[in-house]
């Protein structure tokens, strides 16, 4: 794969670090808890996050680092170990969500869908992914710092449980959830999400215009 990452569909877990379900006051899911980003939503390293005009009540943009895993081969009622196996390789993702809309919502597809809200990149990688150090930095100043083995649940399972829910077909990406740490970012920040072994995917961030 080269240049922007273009997945047929995004798929992503919420609360599966359990610092990060602390942090947001609430309790730790019985099973994954799944929720879709439209493809129209991915910017690759360096294209801008851009913060919507808002209401104020609503106007929170919270960036959250986290390993993203791009689909190699097709999956349908995978096991964990063949899940893995049928991973093209691991990138960085920036799960930008629009946190007042989030806690005003009943669902998250407005929150978590505005255009520029799925930063994806660099070059996916071909590693073992049960224990890496995922870093999110805000104009420098490090933010989130949690390892991959502090998910709640592992990359193969959390795959495996996708994959008997839906079909997930070659280029597909899926966001396995953010340590703790979230927060605002505002017009002028430049947001870097660093994962060892993959690289740095860096965004600036601009208000709407």
């Amino acid at each position: 794969m080269s240049g922007l990452l273009r997945p047929g569909k995004i798929v992503c877990v919420g609360r599966n670090y359990g610092a990060h379900v602390a942090e947001l006051g609430h309790e730790r899911p019985p099973e994954p808890l799944l929720f879709l980003k439209p493809p129209s939503a991915v910017i690759g390293p360096g294209d801008p996050i851009v913060l919507p005009r808002l209401p104020p009540q609503l106007s929170r943009v919270d960036y959250e680092g986290e390993l993203v895993a791009i689909v190699g081969r097709r999956l349908r009622h995978a096991s964990p170990e063949a899940a893995l196996q049928g991973v093209d390789g691991y990138t960085c993702g920036n799960d930008v969500t629009a946190r007042d809309i989030q806690n005003a919502e009943d669902q998250w597809t407005r929150a978590k869908g505005f255009d520029s809200f799925c930063p994806l990149g660099p070059e996916p990688v071909r590693l073992e992914p049960s224990d890496l150090l995922i870093t999110t930095r805000v104009n420098g100043e490090s933010r989130q710092s949690a390892r991959t083995g502090d998910m709640l649940v592992g990359v193969g399972e959390l795959l495996s449980y996708i994959s008997r829910c839906m079909t997930l077909e070659p280029g597909d990406a899926v966001f396995t959830g953010t340590p703790a740490g979230v927060g605002p970012l505002h017009d002028g920040d430049v947001v870097e999400v660093e994962i060892e072994g993959i690289g740095v995917l860096s965004n600036p961030v601009r208000a709407e215009s």
